[in-house]
């Protein structure tokens, strides 16, 4: 069959059938058009007809299951004209494909349409707070938990390696804030005293870290292990908004790796992504990135990031966020960049430069 672009011109023709047949004519089609594709032009925006050899209703019975699968896998952001459907790439004449449904539409007296040409990235790397996820769920559910809940964990698994480990990075973060004089840092004493002494510096540390929303691995790390007695104990559940889900299930089947950059450790990212409002969305996630590749707003985590990721170029890698700082320093390191807008998050700088979004949908 003869596909061909909004002006008009050829982008794929029947091949040939064997003597006696004649040679495929597209002009010799229009009859065919008229009776047969009229109703998926308006409602598809693709033009597609066969040869003249075959009548009006038998083509229309052959290629009907052709239609629909052409017009799936174009909606899929997927080019259908290739043997391994790969995503869309720039095609001759479909630039203008959308005025000319625009103008069948506005005759046939039908909805235009909105859907997207351009390709999709290679992968996703998703923000949290304020992206996924609102920011009154971190600063009015997760951060009080772990304020609320530190030294009943300290106390409860004081003796377990992974206590103890850490207790060694709180100590060494402490020894440090307390000769910058960072505001709240408190000696924590050796183990002679005993350890109720111990975990209560600990706990005037942290709720000082808490506080002042520090982004430090030590902090990250022990809010992750106390989160997740509170996800096993069902006294949590993670929260996403409505459009994520849908945006990551279509993601995931169109073969778009996603993966999660926050600075909240790699299993307190697990234990919100496993545990939502939704169900587990973790199938739908290929890794997650923490504060051990870099801080956020540094451009060089962006790097390791690429690299880490294995794509050709930092430009097959779209990075979705709330925060400019850490949008500028994705764009230093070559990735595309979009600033997600949602409820409760902080104003934008005015002229920032960058593309927004409401929803995972619009992307």
């Amino acid at each position: 069959m003869y596909v061909l672009s909004g002006d008009w011109s050829i982008i794929s023709s029947p091949s040939p059938k064997p003597y006696p047949h004649k040679p495929p004519k597209c002009s010799n089609c229009a009859p065919l058009f008229m009776k047969t594709t009229a109703v998926l032009v308006r409602h598809h925006g693709i033009y597609v007809w066969g040869d003249s050899w075959i009548s009006a209703k038998t083509q229309a019975e052959c290629y009907h299951y052709l239609f629909d699968a052409a017009i799936k896998l174009h909606h899929l952001g997927l080019d259908w004209s290739t043997p391994d459907h790969g995503p869309i790439q720039n095609v001759k004449g479909f630039s203008s494909i959308n005025s000319m449904i625009k103008r069948v539409a506005t005759k046939a007296g039908t909805v235009e349409s909105d859907f997207k040409l351009q390709p999709y990235p290679r992968c996703v790397v998703l923000d949290i707070e304020g992206t996924t996820t609102p920011i009154s769920f971190v600063t009015d559910v997760l951060f009080p938990y772990a304020r609320d809940n530190v030294g009943r964990h300290l106390s409860a698994t004081y003796d377990s390696a992974e206590t103890q480990d850490d207790i060694k990075l709180l100590r060494s973060q402490v020894e440090d804030d307390l000769k910058q004089g960072v505001l709240g840092a408190v000696p924590i004493p050796l183990e002679d005293p005993g350890k109720e002494k111990v975990i209560a510096s600990l706990v005037a540390n942290v709720e000082a870290m808490i506080k002042a929303d520090r982004k430090i691995t030590a902090l990250k790390q022990l809010q992750g292990h106390i989160w997740r007695t509170g996800f096993e104990n069902n006294e949590l559940e993670g929260v996403v908004f409505d459009d994520v889900p849908e945006a990551l299930e279509k993601w995931h089947a169109l073969g778009i790796k996603v993966y999660i950059y926050s600075s909240g450790s790699r299993l307190a990212q697990r234990l919100i992504f496993g545990n939502t409002n939704y169900g587990d969305l973790r199938k739908y996630l290929s890794g997650f990135f923490d504060t051990a590749v870099g801080y956020k707003r540094e451009t060089r985590s962006y790097v390791e990031i690429t690299e880490s990721l294995g794509v050709d170029k930092p430009s097959d890698i779209l990075f979705v966020t709330d925060v400019y700082q850490e949008a500028t320093a994705a764009k230093a390191a070559g990735l595309e960049v979009v600033l997600s807008i949602r409820p409760g998050n902080s104003p934008l700088p005015e002229n920032h430069g960058f593309k927004t979004i409401n929803s995972f949908l619009e992307i």
